[in-house]
């Protein structure tokens, strides 16, 4: 088991790309992100891992990173919203609408992501229980639900 005391310089791979940052051991992934290499994509919420807004993908699966600490993505593949480039999901959340004041939106990108990776022939019930992780509280869930259906019909 490795401890880490007082500060320590962490080598993380984030959006494809080695990045070194000094940082407390009690850092979470989502301050380190924000406030040491200025990804500002992954937003604060609730900061207990109920409401998605902070999800990014670790090694291909959405994560709350406001409940992992960085310590722990060492040797993980982190990707963020800033690291996903014109991606079908993207281009769908845009025309299906799939946002109202933006807030949880790069969270339920990143996480509609994690479900395309991981089940790219997911059903309804699979989306809807993928869905039911992160919170929009201005309710876009219907055209959100489109947009994720959409990529995965190839009609986006």
């Amino acid at each position: 088991m490795i401890v880490y005391k007082d500060v320590v310089k962490l080598e993380l791979d984030i959006n494809g790309e080695k990045r070194s940052v000094i940082v407390r051991p009690a850092d979470t992934l989502l301050e380190v992100l924000r406030e040491k290499l200025g990804l500002t994509g992954a937003k604060p919420g609730c900061e207990n891992g109920d409401c998605g807004a902070c999800t990014v993908l670790m090694d291909g699966w959405p994560i709350k990173s406001c409940i992992i600490l960085a310590v722990e993505a060492v040797g993980h593949k982190i990707v963020t919203i800033e690291g996903l480039k014109d991606t079908p999901i993207q281009k769908a959340f845009v025309l299906k609408s799939g946002f109202q004041c933006g807030y949880c939106t790069s969270g339920f990108i990143m996480n509609c992501q994690g479900l395309i990776n991981i089940h790219p022939d997911a059903k309804e019930d699979t989306i809807k229980e993928w869905l039911q992780s992160n919170i929009c509280r201005c309710t876009s869930y219907e055209e959100i639900e489109e947009a994720i259906k959409s990529v995965l019909r190839g009609t986006e």
